[in-house]
């Protein structure tokens, strides 16, 4: 059978779409963005602990005593983990994706339960919408809209449309149709039908779908995350990519936090909306005796929110009086940057690591906000080459990165090499004696079990390895190249050589694993790998003119080896998540390079 490139088509109309209506995707983007940022400022104003309380008043309304207490309890356990931030930034974004999902999802709803046309149209593509891996819709997100909160919130309001839909429309279909009938009969017109009977009476299974919308919007983050969405879905994305046990465990139960009280909140709501629910709370809270009365004790909605107000005034008095509790930064000649935003990406790569947060340090030094976002390779280009990020350094050119400067070099700006020349291998523990060179691996795939164990799938190294150096040594049959993250090769590195096994796993020069552990780089006679490359700084197109001083430091900017392998071993050394402050107590004993920028 001839092989149908349909992804070829897909790839023809996306590139129509981006050429033709970009101006439409940026008042989209424009429109998501003002709407996200005025949610989450919102959110952020009141002290943490002022807004749980009001948090914590709204569920007492809803659901009684004990659940305002234990929501209390959950969002200050938010706080006391330093993921208050975090966690508003994912609210905003679900708040967001909701309130734009049911103003598609309800109306089409209610057109499909009006029509069984429309019902029969609309089956196949909410189908189709739900059923496609939720990270697909990433990728034309990315290139339409760039990386930030912006893709996370489409591919989020796409996937968690369905459920709306359905909902609304079995909701409606469910009403007792004799109701109906009767007021029609009554002269009811159409429209008063829906508004004043089948809406009311549909409003629970309406209600389940709107917390479905929520729910899947959660399931999202941290998927929305790995494109630069930020909030706890970033910082499960960044635990991910540095296998940090610690990190992803108190971002995965302030998600869980959230998701519970949000799941409790929508419905309580839709009991308290719907008649039906109404008549059913009005019987327990009769039938409610002792203990059990106490605990499901609710206030009168005026009481409640007189209660929310005030906390919201005492909030804002203490933001308004409280003053700035920003750190001083430098002044006078010092402050050269002048509080401006810098925004860096990077790859979470051992040096890609070390040089963001070097210049991060450098550039905060200099009066500069930088803010440092985690991505994939092809994100980072893609935020790099459409102007969401200014600059990165972690590009590995001419050889490993080819075939993103191929698609994105002319919308770049290449700021020079400050490192090289680097080489790629495959390596293996030194205790390996009969294997030296990569023609060695050929007939050994059961010793290793016929995994090499690789990085990040988007990593150029990755694809010459699969694409060139396993075909040019006859290893592409015995061998499988184990996709994962540079962490996870780490760890599984780890592992085997503390216990002897046979391991051969995807690395680089220069890399502080090879003075960490005793390793042989596999020889390449055939030349595979390509020769070594140089790793430049890339800017966005127009940043040396937007920032010439920047652009300047960043052109100038060397390391040695023994400095880059020091200042990674030193963030190793400190630990997860202190990147920062590993480079403050490395440049203490390197003021040269701070005299650079």
């Amino acid at each position: 059978m001839p092989r149908l490139h349909l992804g070829n088509w897909v790839d023809s109309g996306v590139d129509f779409l981006q050429s033709h209506l970009s101006w439409l995707f940026e008042a989209i983007s424009s429109l998501v963005n003002g709407l996200y940022d005025g949610i989450d400022a919102v959110l952020s104003a009141p002290a943490p602990l002022l807004f749980a309380g009001i948090l914590a008043v709204g569920a007492w309304w809803l659901r009684g005593l004990l659940a305002g207490l234990l929501a209390f309890a959950g969002f200050a356990l938010v706080d006391s983990l330093g993921l208050w931030e975090d966690a508003m930034s994912t609210l905003s974004l679900v708040l967001v994706a909701t309130l734009v999902t049911l103003a598609f999802a309800i109306p089409l709803g209610i057109w499909a339960s009006r029509s069984d046309r429309v019902s029969a149209l609309l089956r196949p593509v909410l189908d189709f919408m739900q059923t496609m891996p939720a990270m697909v819709y990433l990728i034309p997100g990315i290139i339409f809209f760039g990386v930030g909160v912006v893709p996370g919130i489409i591919a989020t309001i796409i996937f968690s449309l369905p459920p709306g839909v359905r909902m609304t429309e079995l909701g409606i279909r469910q009403v007792d149709g004799e109701l109906v009938e009767a007021a029609e009969a009554f002269g009811t017109s159409p429209r008063d039908t829906l508004v004043r009977v089948q809406l009311p009476l549909a409003l629970p299974t309406v209600m389940a779908g709107v917390n479905q919308v929520i729910m899947l919007g959660l399931s999202m983050v941290v998927i929305a995350g790995m494109v630069g969405g930020g909030g706890l879905g970033g910082a499960v994305y960044k635990a991910i990519g540095n296998v940090d046990i610690g990190l992803g465990f108190e971002a995965g139960v302030s998600i869980v936090i959230l998701a519970m009280y949000l799941d409790r909140m929508t419905g309580a709501l839709g009991r308290h909306v719907s008649p039906i629910g109404r008549r059913t709370l009005a019987k327990a809270r009769a039938a409610a005796t002792g203990a059990a009365k106490l605990w499901n004790h609710r206030p009168q909605p005026a009481y409640a929110i007189s209660g929310a107000v005030v906390l919201a005034l005492v909030a804002g008095g203490l933001n308004t009086f409280g003053g700035s509790t920003a750190e001083d930064g430098p002044t006078g000649a010092a402050n050269i940057g002048k509080g401006r935003t810098l925004s860096v990406g990077y790859i979470p790569w051992d040096e890609g690591i070390a040089s963001t947060f070097l210049w991060k340090e450098l550039l905060e030094r200099r009066g500069y906000k930088v803010d440092a976002r985690q991505l994939e390779a092809g994100a980072l280009y893609t935020g790099l080459a459409g102007g969401q990020l200014d600059f990165q350094t972690d590009s590995w050119l001419p050889v490993t990165h080819a075939k993103y400067w191929e698609k994105y070099g002319s919308k770049l700006e290449d700021l020079g090499s400050w490192y090289g020349p680097t080489s790629l291998e495959l390596s293996v523990p030194s205790y390996m004696k009969d294997v030296r060179s990569l023609a060695d691996l050929k007939g050994k795939g059961d010793q290793f079990k016929g995994r090499i164990i690789g990085i990040e799938p988007s990593a150029g190294e990755m694809s010459i390895l699969k694409d060139k150096v396993l075909k040019d040594y006859g290893l592409d049959g015995e061998y499988k190249v184990v996709d994962g993250s540079t962490p996870g090769m780490l760890a599984e590195l780890k592992r085997s050589y503390e216990k002897k096994e046979p391991v051969a796993a995807v690395l680089w020069s220069p890399h502080w694993a090879y003075s960490s552990y005793e390793l042989t780089k596999l020889e390449d006679p055939k030349g595979a790998w390509g020769k070594g490359d140089g790793i430049h700084s890339l800017a966005r197109k127009g940043f040396a003119q937007d920032e010439p001083k920047v652009a300047e430091w960043l052109k100038s900017f060397k390391l040695t080896e023994e400095q880059l392998t020091g200042l990674e071993a030193k963030i190793q050394e400190t630990g997860k998540g202190k990147e920062q402050q590993a480079v403050r107590a490395w440049l203490q004993d390197h003021p040269e390079i701070d005299k650079l920028a």
